[in-house]
């Protein structure tokens, strides 16, 4: 698994999200965006990580910086998941984990003591330009949308 560094170029992607639409990397060329990686819908980690991002919203718009999560799950189980709980930034679906892999975000990892091979929860804040500018991988579901903020706000 090949982990990204600050300064390299953000692999491409176009995925689909809740709605069937298609959202491409490319469409946010011109604005930073926070691209978070999480295992699964609507389970307590990413519960938790998905609305203290939706948190922090506001304040990631004031900085101009968009906020887009990434999952294996479909676009059923995001509608559902945005749905429930008041979701306002878009959750795309990686079903062969294509770009997770891209992203390292996707391998070996140590649950409950156990190698498993499976999502990392990984965020990258990436630049106007389609760089990278801030990675963090393996990160802790619980106060990481706020670190991430902190970053942003400089």
């Amino acid at each position: 698994m090949a982990r990204l560094e600050a300064g390299q170029a953000a692999p491409k992607f176009t995925l689909t999200d809740q709605d069937g639409t298609k959202v491409s990397l490319a469409s946010f060329k011109g604005r930073k965006v926070i691209v978070y990686f999480y295992p699964k819908d609507d389970t307590p980690g990413c519960t938790k990580e998905a609305c203290q991002f939706n948190d922090n919203l506001k304040a990631f718009d004031k900085a101009d910086v968009a906020v887009i999560g990434i999952s294996p799950d479909n676009a059923e189980k995001h509608t559902k998941f945005r749905l429930k709980y008041k979701l306002s930034f878009p959750l795309l679906s990686d079903p062969d984990k294509e770009v997770m892999e891209a992203y390292g975000a996707f391998g070996e990892k140590m649950m409950y003591g156990k190698k498993v091979t499976g999502v990392i929860r990984s965020t990258f804040l990436i630049d106007e330009k389609g760089k990278i500018e801030r990675t963090w991988y393996a990160v802790r579901a619980d106060g990481h949308a706020a670190k991430v903020l902190e970053v942003v706000q400089g």
